[in-house]
């Protein structure tokens, strides 16, 4: 997990849970006897075990644009293993109701620079075979204004960003592909010059483009990185993408992207983000530079 400059909000866990959690571990055979907890994420507990990382899960459904399934991520990281695109999983299971699993530690840190590298690890991706029984990602505009709606519609302040929604249509891509969902900096880890996805609790089959936006998202950036890309960097990202369609989709979705970006900054801002309404002027300004009209 990469260091995240989000606030850590994730409910705490009792200690008598945590040592029942840990026995069980140690009864499996994994080494939990000295566990140290990884901060990065808002979605679940994770620790770092001697050479594992294990991932307990929340069973909080309540995000309206990031998904926390664990089936699927262990279905992903059974599926892409021989790839090197993700950790190897070593068990997984459940316990007390919550899902777990463990993988292989990755010595290294998030990715921090070098666009050329994580666009041609999205198009490796992108080009894998398609995976049965993921969930639909949004493709298309009319998918991604609906989607901001929804956002939208949870927010007491949604009326402040509904006049800025983009004009026009690009329909959806019957050219659909496994997705990512969320390869934002902190779910890019760069170990022995090379760089893996991890956090695969949100994948889907659709639109690639979809991955590119969130990488380029000025507000994703921003809070797992420090900074949106540059100008240069972003530029650099979508040259080295291997799918020229793709990269004109995502150019021409765009507008689309930041306004649904905003949605969900202003969402989090509301259930208590301190940065996520920072975040949101970021995208905000991205869509103005794109379509001054809208913002």
């Amino acid at each position: 997990m990469g260091a995240c400059q989000w606030e850590r909000t994730l409910p705490a866990l009792s200690c008598d849970f945590n040592a029942r959690f840990l026995a069980h571990l140690n009864g499996l055979g994994l080494d939990a006897c000295t566990p140290r907890i990884l901060t990065g994420g808002r979605s679940n507990h994770v620790w770092r075990m001697g050479p594992l990382v294990v991932k307990l899960y929340l069973q909080d459904g309540n995000n309206p644009l990031f998904a926390n399934d664990p089936e699927c991520e262990m279905a992903v990281l059974r599926t892409l293993d021989h790839t090197g695109m993700v950790p190897h999983l070593v068990r997984a299971g459940c316990f007390e109701g919550h899902h777990w699993l463990a993988y292989s530690h990755l010595e290294g840190g998030p990715w921090q620079d070098g666009t050329a590298a994580v666009a041609l690890l999205l198009g490796r991706l992108h080009a894998q075979p398609v995976l049965a029984g993921l969930p639909e990602g949004a493709n298309g505009s009319a998918m991604l204004g609906a989607q901001a709606e929804d956002i939208l519609a949870r927010c007491q302040a949604g009326a402040d960003l509904r006049p800025l929604r983009p004009v026009g249509d690009v329909p959806p891509t019957p050219d659909k592909s496994l997705i990512h969902g969320d390869p934002v900096p902190g779910n890019l880890v760069a170990h022995r010059g090379r760089l893996t996805l991890i956090d695969w609790q949100c994948p889907k089959m659709g639109d690639p483009a979809e991955d590119l936006a969130l990488f380029l998202s000025p507000a994703m950036q921003v809070l797992y990185r420090g900074a949106p890309l540059s100008r240069d960097e972003a530029e650099s990202f979508l040259a080295a993408y291997p799918n020229r369609p793709v990269v004109a989709r995502v150019q021409a979705l765009l507008p689309w992207f930041h306004w649904r970006m905003a949605a969900y900054c202003l969402w989090q801002a509301e259930q208590g983000g301190s940065q996520d309404r920072e975040a949101m002027r970021l995208e905000l300004a991205a869509l103005q530079s794109i379509s001054p009209s809208m913002a």
